[in-house]
């Protein structure tokens, strides 16, 4: 027992010695790094391509953006300080610079009171990396998941419910500028609704979130994510509906109609009516002609 004891005691004296504590501390090294190691290279290598991205975005922009907008994206004044040049992009986000590059809005091919959608200039990666180098310059909203505007996995049911929720949102918040088939329209100072009939899915999703030109900003607070869907939705059954009754002369409504009908109709019709009067006139003087000889 007395031997049981004593080798206890050097044991626990072992344990308690300086080597002892040295080991305890190079195993937790071990231990920490080899977790970090497991764990972190993904973290990390996301960092180094999200940083790689945003500074190929920064070389883009500086050829192709800075001119107007400043070479840190705080936008330019005119000479005389009346006018703003191109405005500051501290904080618009991903969203505003992937739709306005995706549409061609950007860069403007010359000075107007908006720029036109027009044939894209950068590819894909580029309009990635130029909103990569945007949303550094300060919090804004992200470029859309796929998921948040798809209909993949909803039933017909619920689609149908969808399509009918998204159009009494767009006749409420949008018909007054694109008008009910989401055709356009025009706007004051020179400025034009573009007709959505072809814009995509993600874009329609960015102009509602990030208003482009005149256009409202519906933030994810005002109008959600899920009504935001159920708009395009709607947008896209309009576009698969067959037209009946002839011309649809853009879907613009009675005023358009009605146009077409007096410039169209009754022009021809008033026309036809000059025409038998000058037949009428050149037989009676005809006539007349031949009763005098």
């Amino acid at each position: 027992m007395r031997f049981l004891n004593r080798s206890a005691g050097r044991i626990s004296r072992h344990r308690r010695g300086p080597l002892a504590g040295f080991l305890v501390i190079v195993l937790g090294l071990l231990l920490t790094g080899g977790l970090f190691a497991a764990f972190a290279p993904a973290n990390a290598g996301q960092q180094e391509s999200d940083a790689a991205q945003v500074e190929a975005g920064r070389k883009l922009f500086l050829v192709g953006c800075a001119f107007c907008h400043g070479q840190n994206g705080e936008g330019i004044l005119t000479e005389d300080g009346t006018q703003q040049l191109g405005p500051s992009l501290v904080g618009v986000g991903a969203a505003a610079a992937h739709f306005q590059l995706g549409t061609g809005r950007m860069p403007l091919a010359q000075p107007g009171p908006q720029g036109p959608p027009k044939k894209v200039v950068y590819s894909e990666e580029e309009i990635l990396q130029l909103a990569a180098y945007v949303a550094s310059l300060g919090p804004g909203p992200a470029i859309p998941d796929e998921s948040e505007f798809s209909s993949e996995g909803m039933s017909a049911e619920e689609k149908e419910k969808a399509i009918a929720n998204g159009g009494q949102i767009f006749l409420t918040n949008c018909t007054a500028c694109h008008n009910f088939g989401g055709n356009g329209g025009a706007m004051p100072e020179g400025k034009i609704a573009y007709s959505l009939t072809e814009t995509s899915p993600i874009h329609i999703f960015e102009a509602m979130l990030t208003g482009p030109g005149q256009m409202d900003v519906f933030s994810n607070g005002n109008i959600s994510p899920e009504d935001k869907r159920d708009v395009i939705l709607y947008l896209e059954s309009i576009r698969e509906s067959p037209e009946y009754g002839g011309l649809s002369l853009g879907g613009l409504g009675p005023v358009t109609e009605g146009m077409a009908a007096w410039l169209i109709g009754i022009g021809i019709l008033v026309g036809f009516a000059v025409w038998i009067a000058a037949h009428t006139t050149r037989s009676s003087k005809t006539k007349n002609e031949e009763a005098s000889a």
